[in-house]
């Protein structure tokens, strides 16, 4: 399995239809492969290897999908940057799996000299762009109209495609390694579960970074569709693409479906087209998906569930389970049922099924499970034992195979579809000279889902006030990770063994909740 083969396909068998469409251009399968093979061209001129990693740091565009597919065609592994990061932690993941080339879009260029400064891997950049590169950088643009058109390198199987970066529970991000057979298997899955279909016209405007677009561009690659590209989510922009371009599939986390379906403006428009809503990367609540089928009550509602680890998609919730069937039996609250190819299982701390309705770990086997972390062969063989890729979601089974997620085991909040996980921001408050303690948890909020909330013990004498401590936080993470909310505390509740106990800092903030995180 090799994920070119769906662009080979699409040129040998629809080789004028529309690829993509960005910012006023559209262009054909034919003239996409070409400037594919000719980038891939590009990246062999700059010394890339099979299995080199290659970086982009990027809004969405057409780029980024020659970018992913011009890696492949190369041989080269794909390294994606979380655009929501702050330089050190991209610097991070650059010099965690040694990535030399990074492509950089004109949003991003002033971030690069402290890149360059903080980074030891850093060798070559590229700016994506219409207008000169910056000094320093190589154009993309120029680079395509250079090089020759080369051969597909045919990686394939478990070959190595992508380093994707997901939070760490450690302090530091984790790279998940997954091979062309993880991604290209998911892909299929898509189109044989129906996420995606022949003659789809897909929207991109979630981050093209994140594997949950990037498995959404894989299965419209997969059926030979079309992508339309924003470069973020606007709801208004969302709004006059489906419009213009008669949008039939999308993929969006629900905090974007709840500032789509919000807006004053949608009845506005013509969204006659939508077919199919995709969202996942978070729970979404039963009154905001009452709201978003009411917005649009042509479209079918598709829930998504997986994990990074997973390539990503492990369960696939469909569309007549959110309607009057599958209510009346619940499972529209579910995360749906496991995927073809794909086993899922609700096991006991030794690893052992547990009974339908009980609940315990969310366990996955089957071909999207990782290669493994990056340099990681501890937690690694923590995470998958046995074949198993143990999610750190804990859930139960129902008699019909329906996943219910109903609480996390991992020590992670996810708030707007973006992992954190506490201890990473626990490492960075701990280093400030006022805090003696701190803890770090998710709590309740009704657009993002979650919030980071931070209990800090103030040093004895020490004076410090919240807005210092989140302005010190934002100067060291991503701004998604840092503290929403601050308690001062005199003491921490603490186990017998000494450890402070999150489950009562959580438990009034939870209590009242449908879906409870202990």
């Amino acid at each position: 399995m090799y994920l070119t083969q769906s662009l080979r396909r699409a040129i040998q068998q629809s080789p004028n239809a529309t690829a993509s469409i960005y910012n006023g251009r559209q262009r054909s399968f034919t003239q996409l492969g070409d400037r594919v093979a000719r980038f891939a061209g590009a990246l062999r001129t700059l010394d890339v290897q099979p299995g080199d990693r290659v970086g982009i740091l990027s809004l969405n565009s057409d780029w980024y999908l020659e970018y992913y597919m011009a890696s492949y065609w190369a041989g080269a592994a794909v390294n994606p940057i979380n655009i929501r990061w702050s330089a050190a932690e991209i610097a991070y993941s650059l010099d965690d799996c040694e990535t030399h080339i990074l492509l950089v879009d004109d949003t991003f260029v002033p971030l690069i000299p402290e890149i360059k400064n903080l980074s030891r891997a850093l060798k070559t950049l590229i700016h994506l762009g219409d207008g000169p590169a910056p000094q320093g950088m190589l154009s993309y643009e120029a680079l395509v109209a250079e090089a020759a058109p080369v051969e597909d390198a045919m990686r394939s199987g478990n070959d190595l495609a992508g380093v994707f970066y997901t939070g760490g529970t450690t302090g530091s991000p984790k790279g998940v390694m997954l091979s062309h057979g993880n991604l290209y298997t998911n892909s299929i899955l898509g189109v044989a579960e129906g996420t995606v279909r022949r003659g789809s016209i897909g929207l991109h405007a979630a981050p093209m970074f994140h594997l949950a677009d990037g498995a959404f561009m894989n299965g419209l690659f997969a059926a030979g569709c079309c992508h339309v590209m924003l470069p973020r989510f606007d709801p208004i922009g969302v709004l006059q693409a489906i419009a213009a371009h008669g949008v039939t599939d999308m993929l969006l986390v629900p905090t974007m479906i709840q500032m789509l379906v919000d807006h004053p403006d949608i009845h506005q428009y013509d969204l006659s087209s939508l077919q199919q809503m995709l969202y996942g990367a978070s729970p979404i609540s039963e009154g905001l998906l009452d709201r978003a089928m009411k917005a649009i009550p042509h479209a079918g509602f598709i829930q998504a569930y997986g994990m990074t680890e997973l390539s990503p998609v492990a369960t696939i919730l469909k569309p007549e389970m959110h309607r009057e069937k599958g209510r009346a039996k619940g499972w529209h609250r579910s995360a749906g049922r496991a995927t073809v190819c794909t086993e899922v299982r609700i096991v006991d701390t030794e690893g052992n099924e547990l009974p339908r309705g009980e609940v315990g770990e969310v366990v996955v086997r089957g071909p999207g499970v990782m290669l493994g972390y990056w340099n990681k062969p501890a937690e690694t063989a923590a995470a998958i034992r046995n074949g198993w890729m143990h999610t750190g979601d804990g859930g139960r089974m129902d008699e019909d195979g329906y996943v219910f997620v109903v609480d996390r085991i991992k020590d992670m909040i996810v708030t707007g579809g973006e992992n954190v996980y506490s201890i990473e921001v626990e490492s960075v408050i701990a280093t400030h000279p006022a805090v003696a303690a701190c803890a770090v948890i998710g709590t309740p909020h009704e657009h993002w889902g979650e919030q980071v909330h931070v209990f800090i013990v103030r040093k004895p004498g020490q004076v410090l006030e919240a807005e210092e401590l989140i302005d010190f936080c934002k100067a060291r993470i991503a701004s998604y990770k840092c503290p929403r909310e601050v308690s001062f505390v005199e003491t921490m509740p603490l186990s017998g063994a000494g450890k402070i106990l999150k489950t009562t800092l959580r438990a009034p903030f939870w209590a009242h909740q449908e879906r409870k995180v202990a």
